[in-house]
């Protein structure tokens, strides 16, 4: 995958996180997104590639910041 086709896939998904995640700042989305890229760039299967990363790294979001907003209501 050529390094153009990376930023398009890892900017749209730090795109759709950002939105789903507005208490979320945008640099640590778009950290995550990119930590998950990395981790499955080597994987044979490269159409999947972008639905993993988007996949891992709302799983990884949703640990995050749903345990800080929980702990903010106490």
């Amino acid at each position: 995958m050529s390094e153009s086709e990376r930023e398009t896939i890892v900017r749209a998904v730090v795109d759709r996180l950002s939105a789903r995640f507005p208490e979320a700042p945008r640099p640590r989305i778009a950290g995550i997104v990119g930590e998950e890229y990395e981790s499955l760039a080597d994987g044979r299967i490269r159409s999947y590639i972008p639905t993993l990363v988007e996949h891992e790294a709302r799983a990884r979001l949703q640990r995050e910041f749903t345990f800080e907003a929980s702990d903010s209501h106490m």
